[in-house]
């Protein structure tokens, strides 16, 4: 079963018409998606206005399925709900409905959206287990962390999928699967082996030099070795059928029949490729696509669309060649690169390349066979893509020229930030800041802060915000100097105005991860530049009054601010807008600049949120123990297997503490010192 990184992520794409025609959630934006789609098999997604996935999906017919989606009658409560709650959608391409069946379960493994009934009441995806802690390997079903020593396959679509898997298993290879208890107490077989489904090696029905034969044949079918496994059941039915043992050979007739119904070969998971990733480039319009596959263990692991920026002047192979260059800056690297063509100085990437992974990978341009065919697949997704990010950014252009028409702006804004704070009652506080330009949002520009001044008062959102927007354009300020066309009128403090750091030549390569004030974020999203044309903060008057005071202290006069305020009883689409020297304004109900503004405003709020509960569950998990200078992991157990939590450990005594494993007398008395001093 494949696989996916949680890094990995398929394209996105927004929708490709013009949004001024219907609203931005519901079946009209479904329908704009549909003339765009093909007809072969694929998986779908759908998010919400804030960006999160809800339903992934998948088709024999992308096109008419998808269409099933643009009228609301006929559905249940339940379809009904998840249409009107999709703002964008997501696809992938796949050659056969099999490969769209696993790749659509692996999404569902990464995402878990809400409206996959099946599964939104899993903690994980399950795997099948065969475990070698015992005499008689046992094969289950398992979850969670893979702590039991064994093999594990997976992940499957859903536990009814594993015990159906587990239960033709049982006839092809007589595996155990009861629990070690109940196999420490056997006296006599149990029904599973009088039924067949059992060797019994409980009560030694088998012996064990024969039954590890048959788990070593389970491991090999479930590695993919089935026409190994099959020959050899062939081969043994066909001797016993020759010596006149009817009865044996009618028992691995049997296995065989039941091998049958679990295997199946699936493109996706190709036979001839353990470990490579493959690039596929298509250009257009002036921009570039590059697509890019990942497999491992014999599996695909997902695959992700990148859109470098490059000079319209370069041919594909330059591109690629000079993406694949800095690609591997700081990735790990596989045995194998599969190109789309021929790309310059590939013998040179390929040393590189070898150097950095210690052993020998090949750089190559497959021509023919099942390497070509995941090159051409590849590449046909990388066209796709770009076709859709087109309309995106199209569609982006006509939203942007709205919001700086309504805002007010001289020119179209090229960089929109977004701000938003997220705290229980002041505790965990962190800002959020979002970025969006013309290629919708830039994520490798978001930004979180947490907030550091310790005399808030507690839920105090006015502070925060002022923290925020002070670190924010300090830093801004000391980095890239004041913004074209502006000119110090208050005269700040030499520290927080500095000349420019001169800036360095501009990547060709839109890296999927980029640094952050304390964490990572997805990247893409193009150059928007440094400076924000707007600024928007989620709030009213006050929030505007105190983000004002931040600008105005820093010197910062020509800035474009407005404040959002949710409206009566927060309803959506009702929102006032505040901004300096106008009185408050709202925008009509169906007007796309506000359905704009909500979406930059639901992922300003999406990503604070998603820091804060981040910030909080580290929090949570936490144990005092761990800031106990010389207590590391291996002390730190010892000490809470012996006492039994960090609050015991604080009453120890020095005689005590002493008593535990690896707690010398010195370490003893600096344990106490540590608690004495907090109290």
């Amino acid at each position: 079963m494949p696989d996916i990184e949680d890094t990995i992520e398929v394209e996105s794409d927004l929708a490709p018409e013009d949004a001024a025609s219907a609203p931005e959630t519901g079946p009209q934006v479904i329908h704009r998606y549909v003339k765009h789609l093909g007809t072969g098999p694929g998986v779908y997604r759908m998010m919400d206005l804030a960006g999160e996935v809800i339903y992934v999906g998948k088709a024999r017919n992308l096109k008419n399925r998808v269409q099933n989606y643009t009228r609301m009658g006929g559905h249940t409560n339940r379809i009904a709900a998840m249409i009107r709650s999709t703002a964008t959608m997501e696809f992938v391409n796949t050659r056969t409905e099999a490969e769209a069946l696993l790749l659509e379960a692996n999404l569902i493994k990464r995402f878990k959206p809400r409206y996959n009934v099946s599964f939104r009441d899993d903690k994980s995806f399950p795997y099948i287990v065969i475990r070698r802690d015992q005499e008689a390997a046992q094969i289950a079903k398992h979850r969670g962390a893979r702590a039991a020593k064994g093999d594990y396959f997976g992940p499957f679509a859903s536990a009814g999928a594993v015990n159906r898997t587990i239960n033709t298993l049982q006839r092809a290879f007589l595996l155990r699967t009861c629990a070690d208890s109940v196999y420490d107490s056997r006296t006599r077989p149990c029904l599973l082996f009088q039924i067949k489904r059992c060797a019994g090696p409980c009560t030694r029905e088998i012996p064990l030099e024969d039954y590890a034969k048959l788990v070593d044949e389970a491991t090999a079918f479930l590695s993919g070795k089935t026409d190994a496994v099959q020959r050899k059941l062939n081969t043994l039915m066909e001797e016993a059928a020759e010596a006149l043992e009817f009865e044996r050979a009618a028992k691995y007739r049997n296995r065989l029949w039941a091998l049958a119904h679990v295997q199946a070969h699936q493109g996706i998971n190709p036979k001839g490729v353990e470990e490579a990733d493959v690039f596929a480039i298509a250009q257009q319009g002036g921009q570039t696509c590059i697509q890019v596959f990942f497999f491992r263990s014999g599996q695909n692991w997902g695959n992700r669309a990148y859109f470098p920026r490059a000079d319209k002047s370069l041919s594909p192979a330059e591109v690629l060649g000079s993406f694949i260059s800095q690609f591997y800056d700081d990735k790990l690297v596989p045995r194998c690169v599969f190109l789309s063509e021929e790309v310059p100085e590939q013998a040179l990437i390929s040393e590189a390349l070898s150097t950095k992974l210690g052993r020998k990978v090949d750089v190559v341009t497959p021509r023919r066979g099942e390497k070509r065919e995941l090159v051409d697949y590849a590449h046909q997704n990388a066209r796709e893509a770009l076709g859709r990010k087109l309309a995106e950014t199209s569609s982006n252009a006509r939203l942007l020229a709205g919001a700086a028409q309504v805002f007010g702006l001289e020119r179209v804004p090229r960089r929109i930030e977004v701000y938003d704070n997220s705290h229980i009652m002041g505790t965990n506080a962190v800002g959020g800041m979002i970025v969006a330009g013309p290629e919708g949002f830039a994520k490798n520009h978001y930004r979180k802060f947490n907030i550091r001044t310790v005399d808030l008062t507690p839920g105090d959102d006015f502070g925060m915000m002022r923290e925020v927007l002070t670190r924010r354009f300090k830093r801004l300020l000391k980095e890239h100097g004041l913004p074209a066309g502006e000119s110090a009128a208050s005269d700040p403090a030499p520290e927080t105005v500095a000349a420019a750091d001169t800036p360095s030549a501009p990547s060709l390569i839109e890296d999927e991860y980029a640094e952050e004030e304390n964490g990572d974020a997805a990247a893409q999203g193009g150059d928007v530049g440094a400076w924000p044309d707007l600024l928007l903060i989620d709030g009213g008057a006050g929030q505007l009054s105190a983000a004002q005071e931040v600008l105005a202290e820093l010197g910062l006069h020509g800035l474009a601010i407005a404040g959002i305020a949710k409206g009566p009883d927060r309803n959506a689409g009702r929102e006032r807008f505040f901004m300096p020297g106008r009185p408050p304004f709202s925008l009509p109900l169906n007007d796309p600049v506000l359905y704009f503004v909500q979406r930059l405003r639901d992922e300003a709020h999406r990503f604070a949120i998603g820091s804060h509960r981040a910030k909080r569950k580290k929090a949570m998990t936490e144990n005092e123990l761990d800031g106990i200078p010389g207590i590391g992991p291996t002390r730190k157990r010892a000490l809470l297997k012996h006492f039994g939590s960090a609050k015991a450990v604080s009453r120890a005594g020095l005689s005590d503490l002493q008593a535990v494993d690896g707690i010398s007398a010195a370490m003893a008395q600096q344990i106490c010192d540590w608690y004495a001093d907090r109290k």
